[in-house]
């Protein structure tokens, strides 16, 4: 998984977080969570804050 997979991301926090409302998440939480998932795979640094809100954006709409 890299950054630019922002639906797979957004589905794969959906799953690992469900009870948590998105809209609520911190950047700085949302990119450690990201990183820590399960077959991400990419620069840790990359992951600024306008792949972040795309992220958080997906999320949102995955959850409703």
């Amino acid at each position: 998984m890299k950054w630019t997979d922002i639906s797979t991301i957004a589905e794969a926090l959906y799953d690992k977080y469900p009870d948590i409302d998105p809209a609520t998440i911190r950047f700085v939480d949302l990119h450690n969570w990201v990183v820590d998932l399960e077959g991400f795979d990419d620069d840790h640094t990359r992951g600024g804050e306008k792949i972040l809100e795309a992220i958080q954006s997906a999320w949102i709409d995955e959850a409703r």
